[in-house]
């Protein structure tokens, strides 16, 4: 079994301490979550201003301006519109997979530099669209930064932080995008008051502030111990930055680590090939399933088409951006409550609960819906305003469980071999349901009507249970030891064998 090494003192733990030389390191990284949460939020808010519509999307303008025998459901229902959102996500998808070659070949560093470029380069042809085909063209440049970025950096983070503090820094991902989508929320807010109808330009080309932030600072930062040691056979580099981030100097046993891993993963030409053998099937499972499972909770529901989403429900074009602030704020300030338990209560825990408390608040959504809102007319000001509560409770229950923990997870459980690749997969797999529910949910949508709620309703149900029954815990496992999890799990240790008897993680 790869790295199939005995977890020994103080629980697994190696020397070291959190640093604020890792920590500025992280926050630099982590801006690469900033983009995309932007993103995220400023295409949601855009697509509900009219003079945008009007300029680049006008059989959807006409429709919600004009037509009154239109279902609720319906009036935003336009392929055009929904290729807008989602060419983003084609793009990042094609680009994680390059994006993994460039991380193993060259290092962690690079690749956020070029994730950071090229949004930056996207924002920029956004900002001065004068047609749809710069429109997308925009979109795609973003999606390659975005790729490269969400490749990058989650790694980055599970590789610098040590391991007792690994899931308050890799969570610092997520609660970069909810800080990112709720910049992007209160810009549109203010945006959206600018008389002449250009607010809209302002809200796409401000992405290129975080872009120019994660591009800058990346030239700055170091590069993780795992790659130097990957990349070179000089470990005397390797060991002077494993000092310098943990504080101390003796760093053996983490190093010693590091290089077995090493030198496992350099035996390893083709790491797609790699993982799909049975002793990688858990981490393979788990590389698919939870960004899957990430996007059919609906969160991209609330978080692209929120605004679209609460005009539907009858709220004013200022009092649905306005909503989405609201859903933002508590999205940024749960992921950043997560941050602060994930490593004392663990993953499981959070994912239960945040799943439960999903599943309760989707099925009172729709019920809701169903009960107030027909095909025409809107609903009143107070189930509204219970609509966007219920939605609220909704977006804390991601942003304590999936929302971090979908990007935490997939990044710590991967051998060095097979690491690099099994992001990609993760990546594109998110990327790809991305895509997918982006595509579909205005058709959904105007087809399910209120029932699009119990439908992911149902999928949280699901995923809750597959946490339940197949997901270990993780927290304060280091991160070349995390193997063993597999092989003390009642379900997994049948598939991948116990490669190492005699290796126990102790409880820290």
């Amino acid at each position: 079994m790869a790295v199939g090494l005995a977890i020994s003192s103080a629980g697994g733990q190696y020397n070291g301490k959190m640093t604020p030389f890792v920590l500025l390191s992280c926050m630099v990284a982590a801006t690469g979550g900033v983009i995309f949460g932007y993103d995220i939020g400023i295409s949601g808010g855009v697509t509900s201003m009219e003079p945008f519509l009007k300029k680049f999307f006008p059989e959807v303008y006409t429709r919600m301006k004009s037509d009154k025998k239109i279902s609720n459901y319906c009036k935003f229902d336009s392929e055009l519109l929904t290729s807008f959102t989602s060419s983003l996500y084609i793009a990042g998808l094609l680009a994680s997979l390059f994006a993994s070659l460039v991380t193993r070949a060259y290092g962690r560093k690079p690749s956020i530099l070029a994730g950071g470029a090229a949004f930056l380069a996207g924002s920029a042809l956004n900002g001065a669209a004068l047609n749809i085909y710069m429109l997308i063209l925009g979109r795609i440049l973003l999606g390659v930064g975005v790729g490269f970025a969400n490749q990058a950096v989650p790694l980055y983070l599970s590789e610098m932080a040590p391991a007792k503090h690994r899931g308050a820094i890799n969570n610092g991902f997520q609660f970069s995008v909810g800080i990112g989508a709720l910049s992007a929320n209160l810009i549109n807010y203010g945006t959206e008051t600018i008389k002449a109808g250009w607010g809209w330009r302002i809200s796409l080309a401000m992405a290129a502030v975080p872009a120019s932030m994660l591009t800058l600072g990346a030239f700055f930062l170091p590069e993780t111990p795992n790659s130097l040691i990957q990349r070179s056979t000089d470990h005397q580099r390797a060991k002077q930055m494993l000092q310098r981030i943990r504080g101390v100097d003796d760093v053996e046993a983490e190093l010693d680590d590091l290089i077995k891993a090493n030198n496992i993963s350099k035996t390893i030409k083709h790491p797609f090939k790699k993982i799909l053998e049975r002793k990688y099937r858990p981490q393979l499972v788990m590389a698919i399933a939870i960004p899957f499972f990430q996007q059919v909770t609906g969160i991209n529901v609330i978080a692209f088409y929120a605004p679209i989403l609460f005009r539907t429900i009858g709220l004013g074009e200022s009092a649905s951006l306005l909503s989405s602030v609201m859903t933002g704020i508590v999205g940024t300030i749960s992921t950043f409550i997560s941050m602060l338990i994930v490593d004392k209560f663990g993953r499981r825990a959070l994912f239960m609960v945040g799943g439960i408390q999903m599943l309760v608040s989707q099925i009172m959504i729709g019920g809701v819906m169903a009960a107030q809102l027909g095909d025409h007319g809107g609903v009143s000001k107070g189930y509204a305003y219970l609509v966007l509560v219920l939605i609220c409770i909704y977006v804390a229950g991601f942003g304590w469980s999936w929302g971090p923990l979908g990007w935490l997870v997939p990044s710590e459980i991967f051998p060095l071999e097979i690491r690099s690749a099994g992001q990609s997969i993760n990546v594109v797999v998110n990327f790809l349901f991305t895509f997918i529910v982006a595509q579909t949910f205005l058709a959904m949508l105007c087809h399910f009507k209120s029932g699009i709620f119990f439908f992911f309703g149902g999928w949280v149900s699901v995923m809750t249970m597959f946490v339940y029954l197949f997901l270990p815990e993780t927290k304060n496992v280091p991160i070349e030891k995390m193997e063993m999890v597999w092989v003390e799990h009642w379900f997994w240790r049948r598939i991948v064998g116990d490669f190492s008897k005699d290796a126990k993680i102790e409880a820290p």
